[in-house]
């Protein structure tokens, strides 16, 4: 048994199944990009057959990507895995993720196949699937409700037939730590062929258990790849989160012995990215990444910070990227440092001109404030990578009035397909006013489910980033602006909700 841990990410896939956290072409390249710096051993670009937006996504990463292997999901048939082999072609190492549901409730409710059917189109996929790529890994979904002799009958077929890894979900978020490890190493014992494949995980967090059972299904298990996301984004209550099991392993060692190639000094860095990209903000005690993760309040825990580190830190800030989360870069800063800090950042833009045009945002900044943060940076690229996106509106200005006693007035000029126009309306708070000024002129009939503002660094100064969900006609989608001025960044982030929202792309929705 292999003594490496294989981090398998999600992020891109799974995470972006959860609601309003969809993303473009070019926000999708940034994030793989950071998760190549990472060094992630493989990366879940997508669902290549679930739309002609997710196949070119797919195909974008598979270009760009060389040092991690990018891999695409599939449903088990010959449509789905023949398209996801399309978009793969590009990559200097890909590979195929199929899945097919084994438990009773789904093959019965969900698939209307009998048990025996499902065997077939599982042996049968993965044989098709082989003659197209030979890195193939078999998903039974929703595998921890499956009734374990079936199960094994399926995945001994499927490894005979040339799937590389096999992957057991616990799609639903059931499982318990021991009884989920020993659910693995049972399958593993019963199986006569269990040692021609890897062994990996992917559980969900609806009971808050994902990384603890991910953990019991590698040391109890013997699973020797993870599948997570970056700050445990999915569905429901997400996945498994990357830097937790990956700081797990890599500070307890003692325990579990494993060797790991993730680059731990780029976790926050993509966190940071992937929080500000989708609008899900990290929460300040979360584990790792959070604001607070090595903030020390009590005197007696400071003292003895002071006094040696290790009395109350198990990691170092540093190792995970904390250190780095201040750059000295002002109005006086040229343009070549600021490209060197894109860079460093994961940013990548698309052409000169798109580096000219941040930097000029980035000067306008600079003279608005006085520090300037690397989250202040992704912001501003991820404003600039928004206007390349067929955007169908874009902000222009705001003048607001408001005043104790007074019902507060907003006019609002934006862009519609190019065209400048001017939304005027009053409301309950500046914000509420410009929103409807927009809405006065748009008339989308969205309802708002989610409004956030988070401030990006520690100051009054400080860039405030708003979230904006709206939701219409069965669709659910996020808009993230930022702006020293929390009214701005407001008008910013329903303008970027609506964008998202005029677009026709269609999905599918894949578990896992």
């Amino acid at each position: 048994m292999t003594d490496k841990l294989i981090i398998f990410d999600t992020t891109l896939r799974d995470g972006e199944q959860s609601p309003g956290a969809s993303m473009t072409r070019d926000e999708k390249l940034r994030i793989a990009r950071q998760l190549e710096r990472l060094k992630v051993d493989v990366i879940e670009a997508g669902f290549a057959a679930s739309s002609n937006g997710d196949f070119e996504c797919v195909k974008a990463i598979a270009e760009v990507v060389k040092d991690s292997t990018v891999c695409s999901l599939a449903r088990a048939n010959d449509r789905d895995i023949s398209r996801a082999a399309e978009a793969l072609k590009p990559a200097a190492s890909g590979r195929l993720h199929l899945f097919l549901a084994t438990s009773p409730l789904h093959m019965e409710k969900k698939l209307r196949m009998t048990p025996d059917q499902v065997f077939e189109q599982a042996k049968l996929s993965v044989r098709f699937a082989k003659n197209l790529m030979g890195d193939i890994e078999f998903s039974p979904e929703d595998g921890y409700r499956s009734e374990p002799d079936f199960l094994c009958r399926v995945l001994e077929a499927v490894i005979k037939e040339g799937a590389t890894t096999i992957n057991v979900p616990d799609t639903v978020g059931y499982a318990i730590p021991e009884l989920y490890g020993n659910f693995i190493k049972n399958l593993r014992e019963r199986i006569p062929n269990s040692d021609k494949a890897v062994w990996s995980v992917h559980c969900h967090n609806d009971l808050g258990m994902a990384v603890a059972n991910s953990l019991a299904g590698v040391k109890i298990g013997g699973a020797r790849q993870v599948e997570c996301t970056i700050n445990g984004l999915g569905e429901r209550a997400g996945n498994c989160s990357l830097e937790e099991v990956v700081m797990a392993v890599k500070t307890r060692k003692d325990y579990f012995g494993l060797e790991l190639g993730i680059d731990t000094q780029h976790i926050l860095a993509a966190s940071r990215m992937v929080s500000q990209t989708t609008g899900f903000v990290v929460q300040p005690n979360k584990a790792v990444v959070g604001a607070n993760a090595f903030a020390h309040a009590s005197g007696i825990h400071q003292d003895g910070v002071l006094k040696a580190r290790d009395t109350y830190e198990i990691m170092r800030a540093e190792d995970v990227g904390w250190s780095a989360n201040k750059i000295v870069l002002g109005k006086l800063s040229g343009r070549n440092a600021f490209k060197q800090r894109l860079l460093e950042l994961g940013v990548a833009m698309e052409s000169e001109a798109d580096i000219n045009n941040a930097f000029a945002k980035f000067k306008e900044l600079a003279d608005r404030k006085s520090e300037i943060f690397d989250e202040d940076i992704l912001a501003l690229a991820s404003d600039e990578s928004a206007s390349h996106d067929n955007e169908q509106y874009g902000f222009v200005s705001l003048s607001q009035h408001s005043e104790t006693g007074e019902r507060p007035q907003a006019c609002v000029v934006f862009t519609v397909a190019g065209k400048e126009v001017k939304g005027e309306s009053d409301g309950n708070g500046p914000v509420d006013a410009s929103l409807k000024a927009i809405e006065s002129h748009v008339k989308s009939g969205a309802e708002m489910v989610l409004y956030s503002v988070n401030a990006i660094s520690g100051s009054t100064e400080s860039q405030g980033e708003v979230t904006v969900r709206l939701q219409n006609s069965g669709r659910v989608v996020n808009g993230v602006g930022a702006d020293p001025d929390i009214v701005v960044a407001s008008a910013k982030a329903y303008l970027s909700a609506l964008n998202k929202l005029q677009s026709k792309a269609d999905r599918v929705a894949a578990q896992g």
